[in-house]
């Protein structure tokens, strides 16, 4: 009986506690601060993870190195867009938490807050301003996908190449800030890899003859579901960009937003070949699907450089880029690779 009027005061005593000891702004945001840092943590942790299940699949020969890629590629881009979506629901409990303090249904403990890389100054009529602290310099990744045409003396080639052609480019950018007091023109610069894929009409393939990549009739008569020849690219991206996000003020401290606004970007890239590949899908005899994947010269060019350019709003923009250098290196006439698309550029 002891024991039970034991917990049933401490119980009380909890649930009294509760009542009359209101948590602080500080500790409140604080909280919403630690909570954002523990799910960027568990992202991170987690695609780490399965990277290494990847590359272990890899390593024992189970999966292809283009199937590792793809599988990173997938795992990376679900991880961002959680720690986004998950992040969002914390930024909307900063965002009342503030407001509350405003109405002044929250106590604080001081002036003034800073929590991860957020200042909260609280003035004498206990209104609060929230302005994060913009770096000069910011880290991206980019995500790229669209339709490839190859172009020949300035037309396009719809004869011979589907108008499914596509590409996708992925990799990490540091955007910084031209002008200390200015926001319009800022430099981007990274390192991308740019995948690019050629499908050819009326069922043919691609093949070596001398030194020159033509298409061809299928000597062994097959009908292809899937023919096509792909090329990877490592490519370092340089553009110039101009961000027209307004600059805020508070106080006698400046802040310049990035990417929240209208932005253009004009440069190119230039870069190295590390893959192609040629890569058939049919049915077999027996009615099974097949997959041949060959790889090996195809006679694209080693080398790369092109011209780039995007507009867009926030993360958001349409993307274009263009190869100076032809595609084949030793084909008597040049064809040069154009690409359309969008592009997302996320902090």
């Amino acid at each position: 009986m002891k024991t039970i009027n034991f917990y049933v005061v401490g119980l009380l005593c909890l649930f009294t506690t509760g009542l009359f000891a209101q948590e602080t702004f500080e500790e409140k945001a604080a909280a919403i601060a630690r909570n954002i840092q523990q799910i960027t943590k568990q992202e991170k942790d987690s695609l780490k993870a399965e990277v290494e299940a990847v590359n272990q699949l890899l390593e024992n020969n189970e999966i292809t190195k283009d199937e590792a890629d793809e599988r990173k590629q997938e795992y990376a881009e679900k991880r961002a867009a959680n720690i986004e979506t998950r992040v969002a629901v914390e930024q909307q409990k900063l965002d009342e938490l503030v407001q509350d303090k405003v109405d002044g249904k929250v106590e604080s403990k001081s002036n003034t807050t800073t929590i991860l890389g957020i200042k909260v100054n609280h003035t004498e009529n206990d209104s609060v301003k929230v302005e994060k602290d913009y770096n000069r310099t910011t880290s991206q990744f980019v995500f790229a996908l669209g339709l490839n045409r190859l172009m020949t003396d300035g037309e396009i080639d719809d004869e011979n190449f589907k108008n499914s052609s596509d590409f996708y480019e992925w990799g990490v950018a540091l955007n910084t800030r031209i002008f200390k007091d200015n926001n319009l023109l800022h430099f981007k610069y990274g390192l991308s890899l740019q995948y690019n894929n050629l499908r050819p009409t009326n069922n043919r393939i691609f093949a070596v003859d001398g030194k020159q990549t033509v298409l061809i009739d299928d000597p062994k008569g097959r009908t292809f579901k899937t023919s096509k020849l792909r090329y990877v690219n490592l490519v370092i991206p340089a553009h110039l960009e101009f961000d027209f996000g307004a600059k805020k003020v508070n106080g006698d401290k400046t802040y310049y937003p990035v990417q929240k606004s209208v932005r253009i970007g004009i440069g190119g890239y230039a870069g190295i070949n590390v893959k192609e590949k040629q890569k058939l899908v049919f049915d077999n005899d027996n009615g099974n699907k097949v997959k041949e994947k060959t790889k090996g010269n195809y006679h694209v060019n080693d080398f790369v450089y092109g011209v780039s350019a995007y507009v867009g709003y926030s993360s958001f923009s349409l993307y274009a880029k263009y190869d100076l250098q032809p595609v084949f290196s030793n084909n008597q006439i040049d064809q040069n690779n154009l690409s359309l698309g969008i592009r997302f550029d996320f902090n």
